[in-house]
């Protein structure tokens, strides 16, 4: 298992240049602790390119190399070179990617997705983790996750990780609407994009491939009172929204007026889920969530926060959408079911699998998300998914002692139980028997 940076876009610190190494070892010992990977079969990898923090360019301690980033063709044929590099050596290798620039992480993810068994965790793992998290606000209001593709939702941010999350959520919705054109068109039309210049419609001029998808049509949003570059606060008075998804990164985005303006939500439970990380970037407080909406709403974040004393002896729950609880459980049922590639369906069985994980009592009190210490089940539940899903859609190659027929031939508690098996664990050695 490798988790690569380039050190590019290290988490709410940005640019760390070879410093950056010790998030792929961090991501790494997830993969230990929570999917029982072998210490010895892990390989953090930082891929030295140059770095654009001037600070460190000028540091005559700094180790890496004192130059700036390779960019373009250059950039690729490093990458490039590496993945080849990487799979000819070990050919059943896993490999993630972690914390590359926005500019970079949806090209190379495009780029390797269909050739190597490869996934970028910020952006296909956070928008498992949020598709999940909306899955379960469907469920808190009552309802079956079948009806997720009635929800309305407004998201604010269209970077990679915005757009990820989104595009995501259209598939999920097409899936249950039957997986064809015609469901892909109507789950997009449940969508409704803001970034910083506001709603995104096809009048944007200069719009990238991945978020025109996402555009809405003039004629629509002329009939609802919006426009081209409408505000946040307009949108989500006029769409009346099940879900405001906050993918910004822009502390605060959600003000007071936008809250105020969820309140007309046709939904009895709406979903608030600010997502940015870290702490600083959050869209918004669950106490300010909580004191201007009520105790009805379901509030996940991307970053941790502590949950709200309503006042009224109940507790506002405060849900946090990491990504470790996927990533491991998708690596781990990737190494064991020997699939070819990391498709959408396995990842999206991933997110159905942890947003049905919680008990009906749990998520009708606005609880979305397992507790941490809880990780090793979590992940177990997630990799039987994710092996299972992998089979289904023949994929799956097997490995040595298992191969494809024989994972055929599991139903789901044995594949349960082969995940269990094969989950390393720490124990001391026996060094010397007790003679009886």
């Amino acid at each position: 298992m490798i988790v690569v940076t380039d050190g590019s876009r290290i988490l709410g610190l940005g640019d760390l240049g070879v410093h950056g190494i010790g998030i792929a070892i961090g991501k790494l010992d997830l993969y230990v602790a929570a999917a029982g990977i072998n210490p010895q079969r892990v390989l953090p990898i930082m891929i030295d390119v140059g770095t654009n923090n001037e600070k460190l360019l000028k540091d005559p301690l700094y180790l890496g190399l004192q130059q700036h980033r390779l960019d373009g063709e250059d950039y690729l044929a490093v990458i490039d070179e590496f993945m080849e590099a990487v799979f000819t050596r070990w050919p059943r290798v896993i490999v993630q990617f972690e914390d590359f620039q926005s500019k970079w992480a949806l090209k190379l993810l495009q780029r390797y997705r269909n050739t190597y068994r490869m996934f970028n965790v910020d952006v296909q793992g956070t928008a498992g983790v949020a598709i999940a998290g909306l899955l379960g606000a469907v469920r808190a209001q009552g309802r079956s996750m079948i009806d997720f593709p009635r929800q309305k939702i407004v998201v604010a941010g269209a970077g990679s990780a915005g757009i990820g999350v989104v595009n995501a959520a259209r598939k999920t919705m097409a899936r249950m609407l039957g997986n064809n054109d015609s469901a892909f068109e109507s789950a997009g039309r449940q969508f409704w994009v803001v970034d910083a210049e506001g709603l995104i419609t096809d009048e944007r001029p200069n719009i990238d491939a991945n978020t025109l998808s996402f555009a809405r049509k003039t004629r629509e949003m002329d009939r609802l009172g919006l426009r081209e570059g409408s505000s946040l606060i307009e949108v989500v008075k006029k769409v009346k929204p099940d879900v405001l998804l906050g993918l910004s990164a822009v502390g605060g985005l959600f003000s007071k007026e936008v809250l105020e303006a969820l309140k007309d939500s046709t939904s009895t439970r709406p979903a608030i889920f600010p997502m940015s990380n870290p702490t600083k970037n959050a869209e918004c407080t669950p106490e300010e969530a909580f004191s201007i909406l009520g105790e009805q709403i379901i509030f996940a974040s991307g970053s941790p926060f502590k949950d709200v004393d309503l006042g009224n002896g109940k507790i506002g729950h405060c849900n946090q959408g990491n990504n470790m609880y996927l990533f491991p459980g998708i690596g781990l049922g990737t190494l064991l079911s020997g699939a070819r590639v990391i498709s959408d369906g396995m990842l999206q069985a991933a997110a159905e699998c942890l947003a049905a994980y919680m008990k009906e009592e749990d998520v009708l009190n606005g609880i979305i998300y397992p507790p941490i210490s809880s990780i090793r089940e979590i992940t177990q539940e997630v990799a039987t998914a994710v092996i299972r899903e992998a089979v289904a859609q023949y994929l799956a190659e097997g490995r040595p002692g298992m191969d494809t027929r024989d994972l055929e031939r599991l139903d789901k508690e044995e594949t349960r139980k082969y995940v269990k098996k094969n989950m390393w664990k720490a124990d001391y050695p026996t060094l010397v028997y007790e003679t009886v």
